[in-house]
Parts: structure tokens; C-alpha cells; sequence
């Protein structure tokens, strides 16, 4: 039986070399990176983690961080890409973590990710830009 890494199903198709009869949209990643991280800090700055009763609070936070990151996306670069952002908040317990991320994807493909904490609180923001036609 052959393995899953020789079997041809599972490969990628060569790319070609040949320059793209219609130029490729492109995002730029830097706008979007100032922007999250200057959001971030201003939202969540003087936030601390809510008691139990208000834990409604994180959900609002999450919502508009990742609302006003889609719709600068989209300020950005109206059309050509899709977008995705994932934010998430927990609290800080001074605890340690490890993230990592494998994406096969094309040039104009892009991510951006910031990073916020206080002593309270740790919100991580991902937000990806994949071209779409």
C-alpha cells in the first residue's frame, strides 16, 4: 500500500512560471497590521477580565474588534480577496502558550496577526486576506 506522501492525489500541481495575463489584487498587509494593533490597544487598554455575571462583556469585545477588522479589510481592498478574522480574549493568568500555522497559498494571499495584554487579559487577533478570482 503506498503512503500518503508519494501518492499523487495529495500533491500539489506544478506552478507555472508565466506572468498572469491579468494583474493579481494585492492587500496590503501593512495598513491592516497598524491599524489591528492601534485597535487593539485602544479597545481593550483599561479592559479588565469580567466576573462571571458579565462575561457578555468578552463576547461584545470580540464581536466589534473582529467587525472593525473586516470592514477596514474591506476599506483596504473592496474586491478580489475573501476575508476571515478570528479573534479570541482570555484571561491572563500568567500562563504560557505556543501557537503555530502552516498555510499553502498563493503570493497575494496574505495574514496578519497582533497580540495584546495587559494584566488582565490576552487578546489574540488573526486576520486573512485570500484572493479570490
Amino acid at each position: 500500500m503506498a503512503s500518503l506522501s508519494s501518492s499523487a492525489g495529495f500533491r500539489s500541481p506544478p506552478r507555472s512560471d508565466a506572468p498572469s495575463p491579468v494583474p493579481r489584487p494585492t492587500f496590503d498587509s501593512d495598513l491592516l497590521k497598524v491599524y489591528t494593533k492601534t485597535l487593539l490597544s485602544t479597545t481593550l487598554q483599561s479592559a479588565i477580565w469580567p466576573d462571571l455575571k458579565e462575561r457578555d462583556k468578552v463576547k461584545a469585545w470580540i464581536k466589534e474588534i473582529s467587525d472593525r477588522v473586516k470592514t477596514r479589510m474591506l476599506e483596504i481592498q473592496r474586491t478580489g480577496f475573501k476575508y476571515i478574522v478570528l479573534t479570541q480574549i482570555n484571561e491572563n493568568l500568567g500562563q504560557g502558550g505556543r501557537a503555530d500555522m502552516a498555510c499553502h497559498w498563493e503570493d497575494s494571499d496574505v495574514v496578519v496577526q497582533e497580540m495584546f495584554s495587559n494584566d488582565s487579559l490576552i487578546c489574540i487577533c488573526i486576520a486573512f486576506a485570500i484572493r479570490s478570482n
